[in-house]
This record gives structure tokens, C-alpha cells and sequence, in this order.
């Protein structure tokens, strides 16, 4: 008998460390998808673009399709990456972090340019080749782009996870970050694609006035809140780029930048009501990250355009070359 209760001792114990691993990873999880925040903005404000020109009824199908690509990027590739990386190379995180930080600032830079000189912008690829052609070739950018903004998104989450615990531990919250945001981000991203068919259809057949009213209001709403998206994607892009390499700079060759921001932050906030202190001080680091993000991302414009393309190109088969 005495045997028998020490094993249900045993089991509840084991219980209670389960429960609480259970809570220990969720609570990483919540913390590190939340570091995530302003990459998983913009991979929701870049998605809609790509289903743009197709038949309502392939826009579900596409976002589908290139959520499971993100999928397969974050746990296939990402994951055991940077389980490789927290094991033998954790000095690399920082510099993979800025690096990452310094491509969010160049692309919400260009962003910027482009919407200030539209003349400058790329152009469309022509919709009136072959359907299901196009449908690939935009599913397949549309995963290239992911697999650059999930690496961040891995990135950010791996180095808000605490130091020295189980390598599974830190396997398992980096899948609950990368499933749970590929969910998120994708599943909004549907919704907002069939925004204005929903609307539509309850213009269309809603049994009420204020139903159908709701419908056209919805229809006009959405081109605007598209727009908006885009808006608070890019200032989203600019402030974590910028704070990522501030920061990253900070640890590693160079703090005056970072402090200076910090400082300036403290002190306006100080001069402010006890309650407004710490919404101050998070807005102006906000504002000066992203306006260190603007200017530092378009410095970066010119060294993509003329060494990092030409060199990226030279590794690139052209399949219409002969």
C-alpha cells in the first residue's frame, strides 16, 4: 500500500512539472510572439496584395496556399535553424538580428520612396498570361517573402526566450510562436480579402435596412483600410527595423545612438503627469526608432540597388536566357 501511494506521489508530482512546463512555454510563447508584433503587422499588410486581379473564388484557395508555405518555412527550415543557432552559435543571433532589422528598415524605406515618387515604383506583373501560371508565380513570391519576414519573426522570438533551458522547451515555444502566428496573421489576412464580397453579399441580400446599409458602408470602408494597412505596416517595419538595429548596435560596437534615444525619452517623460509617463516615454523611442529606421534604410536603398542585387544576381539562373 505504502508502495502504491509513493507512485501516486511520484505522478503528481510529475503532473504538477508538466503543469507547469505547460504554463513556463505558454507564457514564453505570449512573450515572444508579442516581441514579433511589428513584422507580423506587415506580413498581414503585405499578403492582400498578392491575390489583387484574381477571381473571388481563387482568393481563399491562394491565402491557403501560402499560409501552408509559411508553415513549412517557420517549422521545416526556421525552426531547426535556429535550434542550431541557440545551441552552437548563439553569439550569431544578434548580427542575424540586425541584419533582419536592417532589411525591414530598406523595405519600409523603399515603401516611403515609392509612395513619394510612385513614377519610380515596379510595375505590375501582367495579368492576362495564363491563370494558373500567374496564381503559382504569385504564391511562389508570396512565400519568398514570408520565408524573409518568418525568419525575423523566428529570430525575435529565439532571442526573447530565456538563456540555458531545454533545447525541446525552446522547440516547442518557437512552434506555438510560429503556427499561432502564421494562424493570426493569415486568417486576418482572409478576412480582409473577403471584406468586400461579404459586404456585397449583405448589401445584396440582407433582410434588413440597417444589414444592407452595413454592407455598402463596408464595401466603401475597405480601399481606405487597405490603404491604412499599408500605412501602419510600413511605420510598424520602420520602428522594429530601427530598434532592432539600434539596439543590436548597442550590444555590440556602438550604444551612443540608443542611449541618446532613451535618454531624450525619459527626460520628456518625466516632465509629463505620473500616468501619461510610460505612454510617452514608448512613443518618442517609437518615433525616433522609426525615424532612424527611414533614414537608415535609405541608405541602405543604393547598396541593395548597386552591390547586394548584382551580387545575389550572379548566383541567379535566368530561365529565359537560352
Amino acid at each position: 500500500m505504502s508502495g502504491l501511494l509513493a507512485l501516486l506521489d511520484d505522478v503528481a508530482g510529475i503532473a504538477k512539472i508538466a503543469a507547469a512546463s505547460v504554463d513556463d512555454v505558454a507564457g514564453q510563447a505570449a512573450k515572444a510572439g508579442a516581441k514579433a508584433a511589428g513584422a507580423v503587422i506587415d506580413d498581414a499588410a503585405v499578403t492582400p496584395k498578392y491575390v489583387q486581379g484574381f477571381a473571388a473564388a481563387r482568393e481563399l484557395p491562394i491565402v491557403g496556399k501560402i499560409a501552408l508555405g509559411s508553415i513549412r518555412n517557420k517549422l521545416v527550415i526556421l525552426l531547426p535553424l535556429a535550434l542550431l543557432l541557440s545551441s552552437f552559435a548563439p553569439w550569431a543571433i544578434t548580427p542575424l538580428l540586425m541584419l533582419g532589422g536592417s532589411y525591414l528598415c530598406f523595405e519600409g524605406a523603399e515603401k516611403v520612396f515609392h509612395a513619394l515618387w510612385p513614377g519610380e515604383a515596379h510595375e505590375d506583373v501582367d495579368a492576362k498570361g495564363d491563370p494558373t501560371e500567374l496564381e503559382q508565380s504569385k504564391v511562389a513570391g508570396a512565400v519568398k517573402t514570408d520565408f524573409i519576414l518568418s525568419a525575423e519573426i523566428m529570430t525575435i522570438a529565439l532571442a526573447a526566450l530565456p538563456q540555458g533551458q531545454p533545447i525541446w522547451m525552446e522547440a516547442l515555444v518557437l512552434a506555438i510562436v510560429g503556427i499561432g502566428i502564421t494562424v493570426a496573421v493569415y486568417g486576418g489576412v482572409a478576412l480582409i480579402v473577403k471584406a468586400d464580397d461579404i459586404g456585397l453579399w449583405l448589401a445584396r441580400e440582407g433582410r434588413a435596412g440597417a444589414t444592407r446599409a452595413f454592407g455598402r458602408g463596408l464595401v466603401r470602408v475597405m480601399p481606405g483600410f487597405m490603404k491604412a494597412l499599408m500605412i501602419v505596416g510600413t511605420a510598424a517595419m520602420l520602428w522594429v527595423g530601427g530598434s532592432i538595429v539600434l539596439h543590436g548596435a548597442a550590444e555590440t560596437f556602438w550604444a551612443v545612438p540608443y542611449e541618446a534615444i532613451h535618454h531624450l525619452a525619459e527626460t520628456l517623460a518625466h516632465r509629463m503627469p505620473a500616468d501619461f509617463q510610460g505612454a510617452v516615454s514608448w512613443g518618442v523611442t517609437a518615433l525616433c526608432d522609426g525615424i532612424f529606421g527611414v533614414v537608415y534604410g535609405a541608405l541602405m536603398i543604393p547598396v541593395a540597388k548597386w552591390i547586394v542585387g548584382p551580387v545575389i544576381g550572379l548566383f541567379r539562373k535566368d530561365p529565359v536566357a537560352g
